[in-house]
């Protein structure tokens, strides 16, 4: 069964485009190294909730907008050695390193998640 890292993120409004842009480069280096999918999906239709919703998960400021991602596997040990390999890539750290990430990592959440169902 296929394995999914799965990601919630608040990001600055003023800052999208530039998650987006570190989102586009850094899912190419996920898919070179054998991801099966790469998905970043900005909020739509998400609305805080009475006691819990993807809002509130992140702590979403007006100024913010969730976004929900998700990377598929073909299995969990796939998973580890793809991730291995892109941590490992100079491409990855010039990504990260020496800038001010374009959102506020104490409030991402994330997982790994095997599959249950799938059709």
């Amino acid at each position: 069964m296929s394995y999914v890292d799965g990601f919630l993120v608040p990001v600055p409004k003023s800052k999208t485009e530039q998650y987006e842009q570190m989102a586009r480069e850094s899912g190419k280096i996920w898919m070179e190294f054998g991801a099966l999918s790469f998905r970043e999906c900005r909020a739509d239709d998400v609305k805080p909730g009475k006691w819990t919703s993807f809002p509130q998960a992140v702590d979403l400021k007006d100024d913010e907008v969730v976004y929900f991602s998700y990377i598929t596997y073909k299995s969990r040990a796939d998973r580890d050695a793809v991730n291995e390999k892109v941590m490992a890539d100079p491409r990855m750290a010039a990504l990260i390193e020496g800038q001010e990430l374009p959102f506020d990592g104490k409030r991402l959440i994330f997982g790994g998640f095997e599959t249950a169902v799938d059709f």
